[in-house]
């Protein structure tokens, strides 16, 4: 699936772009797959280019929660996304995983 010497960013990417829809993964999950850290896709998902086709949506914290930006604050549209797609939030505005986690990648 992903080539030896590519960029752990690009190997981030392939990933992400695997995850189906009305499915998410963790940022840690991503992580432990590709033997990074956490931070560090959360380092490449903010770093995605402004065109794009990275399903972005679908990578939350570990809680099954949209994360903070750098303001501090969950972007709204992910949530959104996530709900067009058919993901439900419970009234803490978490993801239930035993529903919505994708379980193929580790």
């Amino acid at each position: 699936m992903m080539k030896e010497g590519e960029g752990i960013y690009q190997r981030i990417y392939q990933l992400v772009q695997l995850i189906p829809k009305g499915k998410v993964l963790t940022y840690g999950q991503i992580g432990r797959a590709l033997g990074c850290s956490a931070r560090q896709v959360g380092y490449a998902m903010a770093s995605l280019p402004s065109h794009h086709d990275i399903p972005w949506q679908r990578v939350v914290n570990r809680q099954g929660l949209v994360s903070p930006r750098s303001n501090g604050f969950p972007d709204p549209r992910q949530r959104i996304i996530l709900e067009e797609e058919g993901i439900d939030f419970d009234e803490k505005g978490r993801i239930d995983f035993n529903r919505f986690l994708w379980q193929e990648v580790e």
